[in-house]
């Protein structure tokens, strides 16, 4: 079985920064893709950043973009996100996937692209 945790969420102030990591454990699984999902009260799980396993390419969504960065360390089987500039709005309980599935598409958007998720970790902006 694939684990995924999250760790590193946490209350911060508007404009402040936090880091959010992911590790993948348990079977060995074929990693074509890792990314971040956040969902706050009341709204659908939203799509954040996904990260291209063999090649590193990654894609944020445009809320994010420019604010958020999305990397990764191979051995490890860990995801990372590097949130900055934050922002009230992006208060949720944000949620690590994987991807063991060959797809065509290079980015994984949706949240039917991916196989494992781990149990999510509240990140709280204050203004």
């Amino acid at each position: 079985q694939v684990q995924l945790v999250e760790t590193g969420g946490g209350l911060v102030q508007a404009e402040g920064s936090l880091r959010l990591s992911c590790a993948a454990s348990g079977r060995t699984f074929s990693n074509y893709a890792m990314g971040w999902f956040r969902q706050a009260p009341g709204k659908e799980r939203e799509f954040v950043a996904t990260i291209h396993w063999s090649t590193g390419r990654t894609y944020y969504s445009d809320s994010v973009k420019g604010r958020f960065t999305i990397s990764k360390e191979n051995t490890k089987n860990t995801v990372y996100l590097q949130m900055n500039s934050l922002k009230p709005e992006d208060t949720a309980v944000y949620y690590c996937a994987a991807d063991s599935t060959r797809r065509v598409a290079i980015f994984r958007i949706r949240r039917e692209e991916y196989d494992y998720w781990g149990q999510g970790t509240q990140v709280t902006v204050s203004s």
